[in-house]
């Protein structure tokens, strides 16, 4: 082996060798050529030894290339000998369908577009779904409208994070990019988050606002969730039934699987019907989405590919319909952008999101601005005190007061609640409330004792003659009348009992079809 290799290297110093010496002996030769001639050949030579065509640029017909050096013929300035010449190249042009990474497109479907990174499911259910999908092309219009404000928000913390943008169109399968949506497993928001979990990942909820509703709060969280649950799992698939079915269930059936020797993909897992059918969905709008010709077939409007909103933050309390009049906006649309509020004032401090070109209207108006910035505070509730009796004294009515309150209408609230109310006499600050004002339910009061003593005799006995003489007259009996009842059946049950076979057998029985008969007539069906 080792002469092998020895040998190699003296066949490779010995080509060089014979290369360089028929090179010295041609070159002389191709100077004596006529310059026509010769022009094309140091044209080639040039490449390799640039200092050809310089020294023989001086020559009869030849020049040299166009410079943008500085002339020789300048005062001051010589060319150095064998100077290398500078040549100017083209752009590769792009293969056909090839992308431009660096480029920043005006459409932000062609950048989500670029960002696709996740593999790709192809099964019966995707398909299904992207037919669905694509025979409601109403609905996907609708959702891509919602989605305008807040889908550069999304695709920006995406590729910040370096993770794949179809977890864009995500909270088209969870919510339809409704940011008010709530489930039957009481989860809320764009990326549905259920209390448990929203709290586990800081999304806070209390009596002022629920933060899973708020786009920016709950996409940072829904992103680091995900991020969590792909580290674990090292799948995409995975990481998606994860989110929806939990982190724990898709463990377990992952280790099923593998005492079984089955694969444990995606595809292979035993799941509910709900996540077996969350991936083909998302993978349906996918492929709808990444589909440019499909998208118009479809009539789907473009997003542009700048950010919609801007957040600013309020040092003071301030009403919803307050900030939106600073904004110049509809209320309806500030809501949209600001849905997380649980009432109609926001607690200060609190970020507010407005559209980018709304800011400098809202920070100019709320300088100008003269009058208060709320129409309400709290109202701590004294000894006694009812719903209906505070509305009225606050210019609003007890149901109205309730349902800004999120407390049902006929609720009795205990001495030191909180409520919140128009502003008025005898009200509190709202910067003194606590982020979770204190309402204390009240049990419904005890009954009197002779009523309930009544009542729980007669749960005792049941429905006999007395229930139905006092469901006939008003139920004026009392405890006593019922005793001397029960004293005049015992007294009579001897000798009606010797016709029918026993004292204490027929005292029993006769009670028992005299209470029955008694209740028909109790409840107007005799008599």
């Amino acid at each position: 082996m080792h002469h092998r290799n020895l040998l190699s290297l003296v066949r490779r110093l010995a080509g060089t060798a014979l290369g360089a010496a028929l090179l010295a002996i041609a070159l002389p030769a191709i100077a004596e050529k006529p310059v026509e001639e010769s022009k094309d050949s140091f044209r080639l030579i040039s490449l390799l030894m640039p200092s050809l065509l310089t020294a023989s640029s001086t020559e009869p017909g030849l020049s040299a290339p166009a410079s943008t050096e500085p002339s020789a013929t300048e005062p001051g300035l010589s060319a150095p000998q064998g100077a290398l010449i500078t040549y100017e190249l083209s752009a590769a042009p792009l293969p056909p369908g090839g992308i431009d990474l660096t480029a920043n497109p005006d459409n932000l479907w062609d950048r989500i577009r670029n960002g696709f990174a996740m593999p790709d499911l192809n099964d019966d259910l995707t398909l299904y779904y992207q037919q669905w999908y694509q025979s409601r092309p109403d609905a996907l219009r609708r959702m891509v409208e919602r989605s305008r404000p807040f889908m550069h928000f999304i695709v920006q913390e995406l590729e910040v994070r370096g993770m794949p943008t179809e977890l864009a169109l995500l909270p088209m399968v969870e919510s339809s990019f409704n940011s008010m949506a709530y489930s039957r497993a009481a989860a809320a928001g764009l990326w549905q988050f259920i209390p448990a979990t929203g709290k586990r990942f800081n999304l806070e909820q209390n009596w002022w606002h629920d933060k899973r509703r708020d786009v920016v709060a709950s996409t940072g969280a829904a992103l680091d969730y995900l991020q969590t649950i792909y580290e674990m799992q090292g799948d995409w698939h995975l990481a998606l039934a994860s989110y929806n079915w939990g982190e724990g269930a898709v463990k377990r059936a992952i280790e099923k699987n593998n005492m079984r020797g089955l694969p444990t993909d995606y595809s292979s897992l035993t799941m509910p019907n709900e996540t077996r059918h969350y991936v083909p969905k998302l993978q349906a709008l996918k492929n709808i989405f990444g589909n440019p010709a499909l998208m118009v077939q479809l009539r789907l409007p473009e997003i542009l590919n700048r950010p919609y909103f801007a957040t600013i933050d309020t040092a003071r309390p301030m009403d919803v319909k307050t900030a939106a009049r600073l904004a110049n906006m509809p209320v309806d649309e500030f809501v949209a952008l600001n849905p997380s509020h649980n009432r109609p004032v926001i607690k200060a401090d609190t970020p507010l999101v407005l559209p980018a070109d709304k800011v400098t209207i809202f920070r100019s108006n709320l300088e100008k601005n003269a009058a208060p910035l709320s129409e309400w505070q709290t109202y701590t509730l004294k000894h006694g005190e009812r719903l209906k009796q505070i509305a009225p004294r606050f210019g609003i009515s007890a149901p109205e007061l309730a349902r800004i309150n999120s407390l049902p209408s006929d609720i009795r609230l205990g001495a030191g609640s909180t409520l919140l109310v128009p502003a008025g006499e005898g009200g509190d600050d709202l910067n003194a409330t606590s982020a979770t004002p204190t309402q204390i339910i009240e049990a419904e009061p005890a009954c009197r004792k002779k009523h309930c003593r009544q009542t729980a005799k007669a749960s005792e006995r049941g429905p006999g003659k007395l229930a139905g003489r006092e469901s006939r007259s008003g139920g004026k009996h009392t405890g006593k009348a019922s005793t001397r009842a029960a004293g005049k059946l015992a007294t009579n049950s001897k000798g009606k009992g010797a016709k029918a076979g026993g004292p204490t057998k027929t005292a029993r029985g006769k009670a028992g079809s005299g209470s029955s008969k008694v209740a028909k007539t109790a409840h107007g069906r005799r008599g």
